[in-house]
């Protein structure tokens, strides 16, 4: 991609209106735009870097069986009426249309899977089944803040599984919970991402989140350091202690954190009002457990930015960056041209994806850009490299830029290193 023809271009200055960090350089490097509170566009940087997030989380929830599907975002009022959620889902915009019938943007979408998992669920030996989505979300947020960690329209990936008893269903449980363990350390906030005990509503003891340490955290988590595991402050005070090891809640740490994942058992609670059942080996009808387990890709962006990042901007993880490797060209002279046009060829010839810093601007301007957009390698091709015929090679998370012979050599070893863990160095 060539610099100069890349649509939404880096501000001067971070947006007044913004007070998240995540806002601020997601918006001022040109990632996304904001509409209004709770509602970004995403820029093509910024679509990358969710598309990134997207894959690694398909890729993992394929490998545990789980089968994508697309859910309407258009929902009847019936639906939600048949669970009883259409008078108590607060956060749930409605609309009505000409005819006068009534409608709801979909907030979640237990009301539509199920239904439409009864169309094939009759026999135990259609069960277990899990199915998953992508879609866009509308949840009427009174308080849209904190950029993409908090929004009225956001893109989540919503998967359900069903069940013919409690012991399938708690082997899936284990199942997805490795999974996301494998998503968040494939995204780059694996380290600080701990798994939290969580209420379990009327129908469950426990719901479990996965928060991410970070002080722009809005939740407050108890972390137990005993046992890894930390309890959502909503439930920290009924029970008083760790729930995994039974450490006294004055044994464990207070931190802020970001929810960036859940999963959840929903046991009957929609199968029963859609009266999806299946027939067991007696030939005898028993209900089908369901759990549900959720992801907001928008708001692992937003963690991943304010978890990386410095006083110069974003310093993406090498698996969710838009472009692993930031070519900048500081000269105009042809044979400056020249050398920079032949190795963004080789680059790509060599499978990497890379941003081409060919405008018309100055040095200054162009080295301060590629900080703030944070991509993993900066190369620079200038007058002096070319005259020494050498190239400047610098890990955006390093203090120092590497004066380097064997361009493609260093660029052909740092492909193997894309998805190692964050910190880790050429």
């Amino acid at each position: 991609m060539f610099q100069s023809k890349l649509f939404g271009k880096t501000l001067r200055d971070p947006p007044k209106d913004e007070q998240s960090i995540n806002a601020r350089l997601l918006v001022q490097a040109g990632y996304v735009e904001k509409l209004m509170a709770g509602v970004y566009s995403f820029l093509p940087l910024g679509l990358r870097v969710l598309n990134k997030i997207e894959n690694i989380i398909r890729e993992e929830i394929n490998v545990i069986g789980g089968q994508e599907l697309l859910l309407p975002a258009l929902h009847p009022r019936e639906a939600w009426e048949q669970t009883g959620r259409w008078e108590t889902v607060d956060d749930l915009y409605k609309l009505t249309d000409s005819s006068g019938r009534d409608f709801a943007l979909g907030a979640t979408h237990e009301e539509i899977i199920t239904p439409l998992a009864k169309r094939d669920i009759s026999s135990y030996r259609d069960l277990p089944l899990a199915l998953y989505q992508f879609q866009t979300k509308f949840r009427m947020e009174l308080r849209a803040k904190s950029g993409l960690l908090r929004g009225r329209e956001f893109m989540m990936k919503d998967l359900y599984s069903f069940h013919v008893n409690e012991e399938d269903f708690n082997a899936y449980y284990k199942k997805v919970a490795d999974a996301y363990k494998k998503i968040f350390n494939r995204t780059g906030i694996g380290e600080r991402t701990v798994f939290t005990f969580a209420s379990g509503g009327t129908f469950s003891k426990y719901s479990h989140e996965f928060q991410t340490l970070t002080s722009a955290g809005e939740d407050t988590i108890y972390l137990c350091e005993h046992c890894g595991v930390a309890v959502n402050g909503e439930i920290i005070d009924e029970q008083k202690v760790c729930p995994e090891c039974g450490r006294p809640k004055d044994d464990l740490k207070i931190e802020k954190a970001i929810e960036v994942g859940n999963i959840f058992p929903l046991k009957t609670k929609f199968s029963e009002p859609f009266k999806l059942t299946y027939k067991d080996e007696k030939g005898e009808d028993r209900p089908v457990l369901m759990g549900c387990y959720g992801i907001g890709l928008g708001r692992v962006t937003g963690t991943i930015v304010e978890v990386h990042h410095d006083k110069e901007g974003i310093c993406w993880p090498s698996a969710v960056a838009p472009y692993q490797v930031h070519l900048v060209r500081l000269s105009d002279e042809p044979e400056i041209v020249k050398q920079a046009n032949a190795l963004y060829e080789k680059i790509n010839k060599l499978g990497l994806d890379v941003l081409y810093d060919d405008r018309d601007a100055s040095a200054g301007v162009k080295l301060k850009d590629a900080d703030l957009i944070g991509l993993p390698l900066r190369l620079v091709v200038s007058d002096k490299t070319v005259k020494d015929g050498v190239y400047e090679l610098k890990e955006r998370m390093s203090s120092r830029a590497r004066v380097v012979k064997d361009i493609i050599g260093e660029i052909d070893k740092y492909k193997t290193f894309i998805n190692q863990p964050i910190g880790k160095t050429l």
